[in-house]
């Protein structure tokens, strides 16, 4: 069923389409009864799928992992659709357009997404706002940023700015430093300036009455060697864990034209041609640390047993992003499943 509705989608701009369904999905929730349908289709309830990781108790362990939801317009309703948590974002301290248009585009041929967004989010005063009216109880993450026009040397007070004002109204946070859609963000997953903005947030974190987890979101493109940075600087900062992975810039093994894929030009590419270094990086980060932290796994999450492929490899979570768009909703019910198979 899903497959036609989304042989339709696909018909449309992917950023058009994006915005297009969400006002779907608003209006159906509106309609007496609809968001109870949606849970009645796509929601797993079992005790068996808790979970219980850095503090919090995960009614099951998939996710929706951020860029989904930026602007906090829709996670009461899509909190129908089967989802253990969901993580908003990623947000700025101010209102960003992002780059210019067109900036998200479709690899059908590789199940993959090619965006380069950068960051556009209407500030964190706004998501404030929003989340003050949640109505449901479901984990929300709020994954920070900082704008576009702050220099590196003053990132810190991006953050720092963000993760105050959301603090009263999030789960959990995590700190976005990877999406190579941002000129020179990525420079901040170097040793110094990571340790420098973790320990500051870790800081304000354990001057409040009670503290809440902080994960990094990572790059899949890391080398070993920054993998091992990672994860001393884990022990360091004693943050709480790692989101693995964000986008990556490799174009390498693609089945789309590469005419096609060199005309797109920058941006990260998520889905299916992520799927297998996103899985290296997981299992790399869990095994030389001995599983010291929780690692949520996403990136090529298309399938049941990708799912189960990351959980095998160390992840204690899981987020869907770009496997959502292309499979629909039923993918959370059909990966909660296999996981009680097991």
């Amino acid at each position: 069923m899903y497959r036609v509705f989304r042989f339709f989608l696909f018909l449309f701009n992917p950023e058009a389409i994006h915005h297009i369904t969400f006002k779907m999905i608003k209006i159906a929730g509106m309609i007496p009864g609809k968001l109870w349908a949606f849970r009645l289709l796509f929601k797993v309830k079992d005790a068996r799928l808790e979970r219980d990781v850095f503090g919090l108790k995960f009614d099951n362990p998939v996710g929706l992992a951020a860029g989904f939801d930026k602007d906090a317009k829709l996670f009461d309703e899509l909190a129908s659709f089967g989802f253990g948590f969901i993580e908003i974002g990623t947000v700025t301290p101010f209102p960003q357009k992002g780059n210019p248009k067109p900036r998200l585009f479709r690899l059908n041929d590789d199940s993959g997404l090619i965006n380069r967004m950068g960051f556009n989010n209407q500030g964190i005063e706004v998501v404030v706002a929003r989340l003050r009216r949640r109505k449901t109880n479901i984990i929300i993450g709020g994954n920070i940023g900082k704008n576009k026009v702050t220099p590196n040397e003053k990132a810190v007070d991006d953050y720092e700015l963000c993760f105050e004002k959301l603090f009263p109204y999030v789960d959990y946070f995590v700190v976005n430093v990877s999406s190579p859609n941002t000129p020179g963000l990525r420079d901040l997953q170097e040793k110094a300036p990571l340790t420098a903005l973790l320990n500051r947030l870790q800081e304000l974190n354990n001057e409040k009455e009670s503290r809440k987890p902080i994960l990094l979101k990572i790059a899949p493109d890391l080398i070993n060697d920054q993998l091992d940075d990672i994860i001393e600087i884990i022990a360091t900062t004693k943050i709480d864990g790692v989101v693995a992975t964000n986008t990556t810039i490799d174009r390498s093994g693609l089945k789309t034209d590469t005419n096609k894929v060199n005309a797109i030009g920058k941006g990260g590419l998520s889905g299916k041609p992520v799927r297998v270094r996103s899985t290296e990086v997981i299992k790399y980060l869990a095994d030389k640390s001995n599983k010291a932290f929780p690692i949520i796994g996403v990136g090529g999450i298309h399938s049941a047993e990708d799912a189960l492929e990351k959980l095998d490899a160390g992840a204690t979570l899981l987020q869907l992003y770009t496997g959502f768009i292309y499979e629909g909703p039923s993918l959370v019910k059909r990966i909660n499943k296999a996981m009680l198979k097991r």
